[in-house]
C-alpha cells in the first residue's frame, strides 16, 4: 500500500549508519573545525597527505563547537616518513558505534526508545481487553451478535457508551430529548437502550444508559434545563475502540508511524500533538457530528502525527534525495484516508480535528526549517535528537532561564517572524478549541452542510444518528 511505502522509509537522520550522515545533509564543516596543530613542516610533505590528516581530526570534534571538543585526546600525528597510502579510511577511522570515543549525538537515535508510543500502545490493548471481557459479561458474548452484528468484530455501542465513548446526550443538555416541537416539557418517562440489551428495546434511564456520574434525573433536566457534564468523554475515547479491525489498523499505523516520529521530536512533544489532535478532533465532532451516535478511537491523534510527518517533510525538503515522491504518496494516503471516513461508522469530523490541530501545534513545536536556519546563521540543520540540540546549536539548556534578555539578542528579523509564526499558530489552536467548547455547552451552531465532511449522501448515510423528537437508537462510529 501507499502507506507502507511512505511509513517504511526510514530518514537519514534516524539510521543506525550514522558514519554517512556527517557532515549533515552533504554540507561543508566549518574551518576551525579542522584546525590541526603540528610542529612539523608542512612543505616537506604532499598536498594530499596534509588533506588527509585534516580530514582526520575532524573526526574527534564537533564540527558545531566553537571551543568545546567531543574527545580531549589529541589524535596523534602521522610520522612525516609515512606515505598517505598508510592513513586508515576515513570511513574507518569513526570510532564505532558503542565506542567511548564516538560522539553521543551520533548514537542518540539508536538509543532513544519510543517509550510513549510502547506505552499508550499497551494501554489501548488493555482497554480494549476489558471492552471484550464487559460486553461479555453484560451481553454474554464478547462481541455484539445481536441485534445486529458488529462489523469491526466488537462490543456493542451501548456498552461503548457505558464505558465512555464520546456521546453527546451524556455531555449536555440536549433541549429535543425533553421538550415537544412546541417547547413544552416531555409527559412521561424517556427510555434509552440498556448496556446490556441484545434486542432493539429501551428500558434504562439516561444514567443507567450513560454510566459513570454527573447525570441529573429526568425531573431536574426538564425543570431546571440542566443536562450531563461528562466532559472526560472528549479523553476516554482515545483509549477505546469498536472492535479487533479498528484497533488493529489503529495500532499498526501508531508503532510504524508514530514511534519513528517520536524519535524525532522526542515524547514530551509527541505526547503533546497526540493527545491534543485527538481531543480537539473529538470536540470538532461533538459540535457537527450526529448526536445519536458514539464515536471511538485514536484515529485523531494519529491524524495530528500524519500532520507532523508532512511538515518534517517539507522542512528538510532539500535534503531528502526524493521529496517529490514521498509527498505524492502522503498526499495519497491523506486523501484516501479523508475519502474512507465518509463512509458510514467512521468520523471524519475525529480525522479533519485531528489533522488541523496537528499543523497548528507541529509548526508551534517543531524547529525551524532547514532553509530558515540557513538563512538566519544557525549552522545546525533540523536534527531529530531534541536532547542533544542546545549542545548543538552552542545554547545551554538554561541559557534562557539564566538571561531571558540575552536569550534575545542579536536575533536577525527571520528569527522574530518564524517565532510570530509559531505564536500565532499556538493562538489559533487555544482560540478555536476555546470557541468549539463554547458552541458545544452554551450555543451549539448549526451547519447545514458541514455533515458531508463526514457521510456521503446516498442510501441516507446522512441521516444516520440524527436527532430529531422521537429518541432512535444509537449508532456506533469509529475515528
Amino acid at each position: 500500500m501507499a502507506a507502507a511505502e511512505y511509513y517504511g522509509y526510514q530518514p537519514d537522520y534516524v539510521t543506525s549508519n550514522d558514519d554517512l550522515a556527517y557532515p549533515p545533509y552533504g554540507g561543508s564543516l566549518p574551518q576551525h573545525s579542522f584546525a590541526t596543530d603540528t610542529s612539523y613542516n608542512p612543505h616537506k610533505h604532499q598536498r594530499d597527505s596534509t588533506t588527509s590528516v585534516a580530514t582526520q581530526s575532524k573526526l574527534y570534534a564537533d564540527p558545531y563547537a566553537e571551543d568545546i571538543p567531543l574527545n580531549t585526546r589529541r589524535p596523534s600525528m602521522p610520522s612525516p616518513e609515512h606515505s598517505p597510502s598508510s592513513l586508515p579510511p576515513v570511513e574507518s577511522a569513526l570510532p564505532p558505534p558503542g565506542s567511548k570515543h564516538r560522539p553521543p549525538h551520533l548514537s542518540q537515535a539508536v538509543k532513544r526508545r519510543p517509550w510513549f508510543c510502547w506505552i499508550i500502545t499497551a494501554i489501548q490493548v488493555i482497554v480494549f481487553i476489558a471492552e471484550i471481557a464487559r460486553n461479555a459479561v453484560l451481553t454474554g458474548s464478547p462481541i455484539e451478535i445481536k441485534p445486529s452484528f458488529n462489523p469491526m468484530i466488537g462490543p456493542s455501542p451501548y456498552v461503548l457508551i457505558n464505558m465512555g465513548g464520546r456521546y453527546v446526550l451524556c455531555m449536555q443538555y440536549t433541549a429535543e430529548l425533553w421538550q415537544d416541537s412546541n417547547g413544552n416539557p416531555i409527559e412521561g418517562p424517556v427510555s434509552f437502550p440498556c448496556p446490556w440489551t441484545t434486542k432493539n428495546d429501551a428500558n434504562c434511564t439516561l444514567a443507567q444508559h450513560c454510566g459513570f456520574s454527573g447525570v441529573p434525573t429526568q425531573e431536574e433536566m426538564v425543570r431546571d434545563h440542566v443536562g450531563p457534564n461528562q466532559w472526560y468523554r472528549f479523553i476516554i475515547p482515545i483509549f477505546l475502540h469498536a472492535g479487533i479491525i479498528h484497533i488493529c489498523f489503529n495500532m499498526l499505523l501508531q508503532l510504524r508511524l508514530g514511534v519513528d516520529m517520536e524519535r524525532v521530536i522526542g515524547p514530551l512533544r509527541f505526547a503533546l500533538v497526540y493527545f491534543s489532535s485527538g481531543i480537539f478532533g473529538f470536540i470538532l465532532g461533538g459540535n457537527f457530528a450526529p448526536r445519536l451516535v458514539v464515536s471511538t478511537g485514536a484515529s485523531g491523534c494519529l491524524f495530528g502525527v500524519l500532520a507532523l510527518v508532512l511538515l518534517d517533510l517539507l522542512y528538510t525538503w532539500r535534503d531528502r534525495p526524493k521529496p517529490r515522491s514521498e509527498l505524492a504518496w502522503l498526499m495519497v494516503d491523506i486523501v484516501i484516508s479523508f475519502i474512507l471516513g465518509l463512509l458510514p461508522g467512521l468520523d471524519n469530523f475525529a480525522h479533519i480535528g485531528g489533522f488541523m490541530m496537528g499543523l497548528m501545534l507541529g509548526l508551534t513545536v517543531l524547529h525551524s526549517p532547514n532553509a530558515l536556519r540557513s538563512r538566519i546563521g544557525l549552522g545546525v540543520p533540523y536534527s531529530p535528537m531534541a536532547t542533544t540540540r542546545f549542545k548543538e546549536s552552542g545554547v545551554k539548556a538554561g541559557a534562557f532561564l539564566k538571561d531571558p534578555v540575552g536569550f534575545f539578542k542579536g536575533r536577525k528579523g527571520m528569527w522574530w517572524a518564524w517565532w510570530l509564526v509559531r505564536a500565532g499558530m499556538l493562538t489559533c489552536a487555544v482560540v478555536a478549541t476555546s470557541l468549539l467548547l463554547r458552541w458545544f455547552y452554551k450555543s451549539r451552531v448549526e451547519c447545514g452542510w458541514c455533515r458531508y465532511l463526514s457521510c456521503l449522501p446516498v442510501s441516507n448515510w446522512c441521516d444516520i444518528g440524527n436527532l430529531d423528537n422521537s429518541m432512535r437508537y444509537s449508532n456506533s462510529t469509529t475515528s
